[in-house]
């Protein structure tokens, strides 16, 4: 079986739209959530609980993934449009093999995004289960 790639300046492109619309998506997440620590942070200094402290550990954890996600989002877009110049450049080897580094810097940020939803939905859990508690 004989695999052929025919790339092109507008390959790297491609993806340009898809990080555009995550990077979006990430700083939304990063917004809510420095609001939310915020809030709790208020709520703390007002009337200091071991809740409070838990939930602040869960956010500390949850910004420094969105971090992560953000860096590798970023990156991923840096090397895609290196890998644009670079084809401009005629050295299609060395640019495709750039955007295919580009193509792994936003799986692993997507992964990051796919742990950070999991500590999220886990904290709503505990928060839920809480609820639960007092209410039984």
């Amino acid at each position: 079986m004989d695999f052929t790639f025919d790339f092109s300046l507008t390959t790297p492109a491609l993806i340009f739209p898809a990080i555009s619309l995550l990077m979006l998506a990430y700083t939304n997440r990063f917004v809510v959530l420095a609001d939310l620590i915020r809030a709790l942070y208020n709520d703390n200094q007002q009337h200091p609980k071991q809740q409070n402290l838990d939930q602040i550990a869960n956010l500390k954890y949850r910004m420094d993934v969105i971090k992560k996600m953000q860096i590798f989002g970023a990156a991923s877009f840096i090397v895609a449009v290196i890998s644009m110049l670079v084809a401009m450049l005629k050295i299609p080897f060395a640019s495709a093999a750039l955007f295919a580094i580009a193509l792994v810097l936003l799986v692993i940020s997507l992964a990051c995004l796919l742990r950070e939803l999991t500590v999220s939905i886990d904290a709503l859990t505990i928060q839920l289960d809480d609820i639960s508690d007092q209410n039984n």
